[in-house]
């Protein structure tokens, strides 16, 4: 909703926001660490799957494609949705969200495979060995007195499934995002 806000509406400080986004995508994971890891243990989330989500809730990333997908939808759609009596938030779900269905596919199929893979950040967070991710585990077959392959190879398969299931149910809306404006006629 962010991105929308940003691409559909005008409003004061607007290029102003989006000039923040662009410079927080700018800034590498590893220099927002410890400031992460300080907020992290403020909160009292160490070794709990919140602390893990918690600070990658809101993507710059998906904020800027969201709003570059919005500034291409046609705003006459909004302006006789207003003349017909519809609230903002009616706007929204019953008539740009539909219509944004393929950037929701991409989006989740890209941010479900980030989180899905995330290694560096859960293994900070993480404390005990119940609560580490499927990386960290994988990671823990390989030591320096000795490697369990044929775990560490079925354990890789196991864990790619949910990414592949997650592809193959979005899949429609990720190639349709693809095509959007490719064919004239």
């Amino acid at each position: 909703m962010i991105g929308y806000g940003l691409g559909v509406y005008e409003f004061k400080g607007r290029n102003v926001i989006f000039v923040l986004v662009l410079i927080i995508m700018m800034v590498p994971l590893e220099v927002m660490m410890l400031p992460l890891f300080k907020l992290t243990v403020g909160l009292h989330l160490i070794d709990s799957y919140m602390g893990v989500m918690l600070p990658f809730i809101v993507s710059p990333v998906a904020v800027f494609f969201f709003r570059q997908y919005a500034l291409g939808l046609p705003k006459d759609l909004l302006d006789s949705a207003r003349m017909d009596g519809c609230t903002e938030f009616g706007i929204f779900f019953r008539i740009m969200a539909p219509l944004m269905k393929p950037a929701f596919g991409a989006m989740i199929i890209l941010q479900s495979l980030n989180s899905w893979n995330n290694f560096l950040w859960p293994l900070i967070v993480l404390r005990s060995k119940e609560m580490f991710t499927l990386p960290i585990g994988l990671s823990g077959l390989l030591s320096p007195y000795g490697n369990n392959y044929d775990m560490l190879i079925s354990g890789s398969v196991f864990a790619i499934l949910p990414v592949i299931i997650i592809f193959l149910f979005f899949q429609k809306y990720f190639i349709s995002g693809l095509t959007v404006g490719g064919v004239k006629g």
